[in-house]
This record gives structure tokens, sequence and C-alpha cells, in this order.
């Protein structure tokens, strides 16, 4: 099987990592890629729709995989099936879930889905109207795509309304904030849940936690997530199964019967809530860190869940996981997530421990290569990933995977699953 990725980060990586060693895989192909994709398959620079389409014909691919949120909102996937191709994830129709977050709102509500009390509006004067009801923190959210950063948490009505002018003014996220989401702050803790689907049936993966928050404790600004760890023990097979019943199971329901059924990944964003689950968010992709933590646990061939899904075919399909953990830890570049960093050149040490170099790997994200030689030239330049009997040791791996890495300006949390180890 010959596969085309779609995408460039670390998801893209990993995806590709996972796939490499796939028996039934004979070439990968990236599009664009990073600096470090080209040595697990071929990057092409093709951006176009129609001429990747048309790659994927002249090349004989037998699977296209869309990584990125930014492409499947675009409509690839209309594009490709347009060319009788096959390709996982969803149609322009289906991505409204994550491309427009009032329509997310406004879908929940529509088929009773559980999530937070909100307003979506363009108006700044409604928008203080309702911020002025509500208990604090008090949350604001962009509607359109902004990269992972377009959700204000305000610890003030006075921060509230204030991110909710910039954003209505198109100060903060330009066209993607003029219209946005007033919504209450739930108290409890999150959790992010996966499910791979065809359209009717779905496989659920183990759940993951991320840190969205720069800084140790959760402090700093929101970022696209500074590490992760799954499968979290923050979930039991009740919570599972409230959130199939009343989420992943309605969800789909609702998709068809509105005449856009959703295949693809549907990532959740689920807020526990007194051991109630309450969505926060839906994506339309992998999580970026969830996706480097979850491929390693996949055991069955990667290639079958992804070609299934695209082929509408998942109820044959048994999944086969591991019982390891996995945490993984970005390392950022300095100005991260303030403003862009000046490149800087990757120095790897071969670890001396066994185990270290048994157990983790590297998922390689914001990189160029340049002369043979990696350098740092993203905000999130690389995940070290760590596997392990505990999340404990998943953890102490990754971290001592960390030490053996070096580039100028380099940061890192040093925190990452520290809620499933307090």
């Amino acid at each position: 099987m010959d596969i085309l990725i779609i995408g460039s980060g670390g998801r893209e990586y990993s995806i590709g990592l996972a796939l490499k060693k796939d028996k039934n895989v004979n070439k990968l192909y990236f599009a664009p890629g990073n600096g470090a994709t080209d040595s697990l398959g071929e990057n092409i620079s093709l951006k176009d729709f129609e001429e990747l389409a048309n790659f994927a014909k002249n090349n004989t691919i037998d699977l296209t995989i869309v990584g990125p949120e930014v492409e499947l909102v675009a409509g690839i996937v209309d594009v490709f099936k347009a060319h009788g191709l096959t390709i996982f994830g969803s149609s322009k129709g289906a991505s409204q879930l994550e491309g427009s977050k009032i329509f997310m709102k406004n879908f929940l509500a529509r088929h009773k889905i559980p999530t937070a009390a909100y307003v979506q509006t363009n108006e700044i004067k409604k928008a203080i109207n309702f911020i002025d009801t509500l208990h604090i923190p008090i949350v604001i959210k962009a509607d359109g795509l902004c990269a992972g950063k377009g959700v204000i948490i305000a610890e003030s009505r006075e921060e509230a309304k204030l991110a909710a002018r910039d954003m209505l003014s198109g100060e903060s996220f330009g066209d993607a904030g003029t219209s946005i989401v007033v919504e209450e702050f739930l108290d409890g803790y999150e959790l992010s849940v996966f499910a791979i689907c065809d359209g009717e049936n779905y496989k659920v993966l183990p759940a993951a936690q991320d840190h969205k928050r720069l800084l140790d404790g959760d402090k700093g600004p929101n970022t696209g997530g500074m590490g992760a760890y799954a499968p979290t023990p923050l979930i039991n097979e009740d919570l599972y199964n409230k959130i199939e019943e009343r989420v992943i199971k309605p969800t789909l329901a609702g998709m068809k019967s509105e005449g856009n059924p959703f295949e693809g990944v549907l990532f959740i964003g689920i807020m526990v809530v007194k051991g109630e689950p309450i969505v926060l968010e839906y994506n339309v992709r992998f999580g970026d860190p969830e996706c480097e933590i979850l491929m390693p646990l996949l055991k069955s061939p990667a290639s079958e869940l992804f070609y299934k899904a695209a082929t509408k075919d998942l109820k044959n399909l048994t999944i086969e996981l591991s019982n390891q953990y996995a945490v993984c830890v970005v390392m950022a570049s300095q100005n991260y997530p303030y403003k862009s960093s000046k490149p800087a050149e990757i120095i790897v040490d071969e670890s001396v421990y066994e185990e270290i170099k048994e157990h983790t790997h590297i998922s390689y994200a914001g990189v160029t290569r340049e002369d043979g030689k990696l350098y740092a030239t993203g905000g999130r330049v690389l995940l070290c990933v760590g596997l392990g009997d505990s999340i404990k040791e998943a953890r102490n791996r990754a971290y001592t995977r960390c030490g053996d890495i070096h580039f100028v300006g380099k940061k890192f949390r040093t925190d990452i699953a520290y809620q499933a180890l307090k």
C-alpha cells in the first residue's frame, strides 16, 4: 500500500512513523512534510488540492490521510472523493464541527448533547449582557480556526469584555474572531477522547490528557499543546459508556441526519464535572500532541484502521492496543508562543541507556533540514515520547530523552502527567 500524508507537523510525522513499521505499507509520501519526514518517505511540495489529487492518481496512491484541520475545513476530502480517490478525513460540511464554534455549539444544542451555557454573537452589547450574568471565570471563543489559540479564559468580567471587543473588532484573530461564543466556565478536569469514524461506525481510542498552558502548573498562555499522556486513569468504563451514549452516538446520528455524515477523527474535548461528561469542543483531526502518544499504543496495523474508516468498513475491524502508557514532552523554541525564533541547529546525543533507546523516540515537528543538519524553525520543534508499564515510568523515560536533545533556546514543561501522578 502506498500512502500520502497531508501535513507537516509532529502529528503527521507520528502517523508516518507508525505506518513505516507497518508491513502493509510500501511507500510513504508527505505533502509538504518537514525536515525530518524525508527519513520516513518522500516529501512533495504540492499544496493545491487538485494538483495533490492528480498526484495521488498518477502515483497510484492507495490511501491519503489528512492531518491538519485547515485542509479539512477547506474541503480537501471533497476534492479527492470527486476524483474517486480513497481519503481518510472529514468532508467540508462535517468539518464545520471544528471550523465554526458557532456551528458546533448550535449542533450540540439541536441534538441535546451536554455542553456549557453560551451565546453566539457578533454584537458587543449582546456579549456584554451575557457576560454580566456569568460567574468568574468566563470563556470567550473566536468562531473560526485560530491554531488552537482562539480561546480566552477571563479571570474578571472586565477582561472578558475586553477579549470580546478585541475579537469582534478583528484585532485578536482577524476574521476568525468577528463572531464569537461567550460561554460559562466549567469546573472539572479535561479529557481528550478520540473516535475513529466511518459515518456510522466508530472505534474509540484510549483517552488522553493534554497540557495546553506554556508553563508548569498550568500557568501562562494557551499553546497548541506542551505535552500529553495516555491512557489516563481519570476515566473509567462508566465514563467511557456515558461519552459513547451521550456524545459519540448522537453526534454521528445527528451529522448523518443533517446530510454531513462524519468520517475521520472525531476529537472530543470533554470536561468531567462531578462525574458527568460535558462537551467543550469538537475537533475533526487528531490532537497534536495526543496523536504522538496514541500512535505508539496501536498494536494492530495503523494502515488497517485508516483504510477501513476511509472505506466505511470499521464494523469489520478489531483493533489491538498496547497495555503500556505513553507520555510525550514538547520541546519548543525560545520565543514560543509569542513570536518566531531564530533558526537553531538541533544536536541529538545518542542515549547511553538501552531502555531509553528501546522505549523512547522523537517525533519531529517544526524542523527543516539544511546540508544534512536539522534546525529548529517552528514554535513546537519536536516531541520526546516515552513508553512504560506505568505513567511514571513512561514520563521518566520521556524526560531522560529530553536531556539528549540540545538547541539554543529550547524550553519545555517539567510536569507533564502531573494530574495522574498526584
